[in-house]
């Protein structure tokens, strides 16, 4: 089924060959209504913008700390060939029934590109009640996808992103504390026990592996992401600024830009390093706290524009029932990035 639904949008960011900033005007409305949708992962192919999104459901799951309500069974691709144009929605690319592995909670995911093979990444808990992350594949961007037989090795936790650098080395990021059970990993080995880190001490931070070339598996063992201040020390796990879920890293004008979720603080913020392992130096807040807990996001850029890509729940004023929107995103002189939602 695809369904459409228009989104509009005045004017839109973007920086000048000044490096200056144009004044932007903010985008009005989610992308589609109708059917929640949540953990926008943006990619431009063809000149056509594909957003890949997680599809919330009502499935009566009790609500707990570690987001059992967040029961998603299906994944959901928008597309928008113009972003002040409709926006269509390609419904089930990929059903929890259709990953031999999987068990339930088709969380946050994301697409990649090689030649004319599309790949989604996703995670998913296994029979075991782990977050294992799989990868699907298709000829075409909007699916169907077939999903491999099992979970990818060597990794495991939610949120996959995939950064194709501008050589085609393609990395994979993953990670989310609490219910994405980072905290219960050690390296490449799910303990099932919870160690976080004390208050001062470093923050946990996403990982990043290379894939293989072709995208199926890596090519590396996992590394830990780090995240500095400016005076290069490590955010301590009770710094507000942490990493908490949603790592997504974008390459502009030559610096490496991680988007991630503080989690409790509720803002999206950004880090910016010269190489795609890290370390990354805190920039600050990209994305205020919108309404409902969680925020997650990613960055695309469609012509000469920039966007942010972002949920949020203020339709349905519940936690686990959200929407995804776009806003201009302005790149400012200095390579901060802040987003204007309305």
């Amino acid at each position: 089924m695809v369904s459409a639904v228009g989104a509009s949008v005045e004017n839109a960011s973007r920086t000048g060959g000044d490096g200056t900033a144009d004044q932007v005007a903010p985008v009005d409305g989610p992308l589609v209504e109708g059917v929640w949708t949540a953990d926008p992962s943006g990619h431009v192919w063809d000149d056509v913008l594909y957003v890949y999104t997680s599809h919330d459901e009502e499935t009566g799951t009790p609500k707990d700390d570690n987001g059992s309500h967040y029961d998603m069974r299906d994944y959901r691709v928008i597309e928008l060939r113009d972003v002040g144009g409709p926006a269509l929605e390609h419904d089930r690319v990929l059903h929890v029934d259709d990953v031999p592995w999987a068990a339930r909670q088709m969380w946050a995911p994301d697409a990649a590109r090689r030649g004319d093979t599309f790949y989604l990444f996703f995670p998913a808990k296994d029979a075991d009640g782990v977050f294992r992350i799989g990868v699907a594949t298709s000829s075409t961007p909007t699916g169907p996808f077939v999903a491999e037989p099992e979970p990818i090795a060597g990794v495991g936790s939610i949120d996959p992103a995939v950064l194709t650098d501008d050589d085609g080395s393609a990395y994979l990021y993953v990670g989310g504390i609490m219910g994405g059970q980072l905290q219960r990993w050690d390296g490449d080995t799910y303990t099932g026990v919870d160690a976080y880190p004390a208050p001062d001490a470093p923050a946990i931070g996403p990982r990043v592996a290379r894939l293989t070339d072709d995208l199926l598996a890596l090519a590396e063992p996992t590394r830990e992401v780090v995240v500095t201040d400016d005076a290069g020390r490590a955010l301590t796990q009770g710094d507000p600024r942490r990493f908490f879920e949603g790592p997504w890293v974008s390459r502009i004008d030559g610096v490496y830009h991680l988007l991630y979720s503080t989690g409790a603080a509720r803002t999206l913020v950004h880090a910016t390093s010269d190489s795609p392992y890290g370390p990354f130096t805190y920039r600050g807040t990209v994305l205020e706290p919108v309404e409902g807990w969680t925020t997650q996001g990613s960055i695309v850029r469609m012509g000469e524009r920039w966007y942010l890509l972002y949920h949020d729940a203020q339709a349905s004023g519940r936690d686990h029932l959200r929407n995804v929107r776009i806003a201009p995103l302005t790149v400012h002189p200095d390579g901060r990035l802040t987003a204007d939602p309305r």
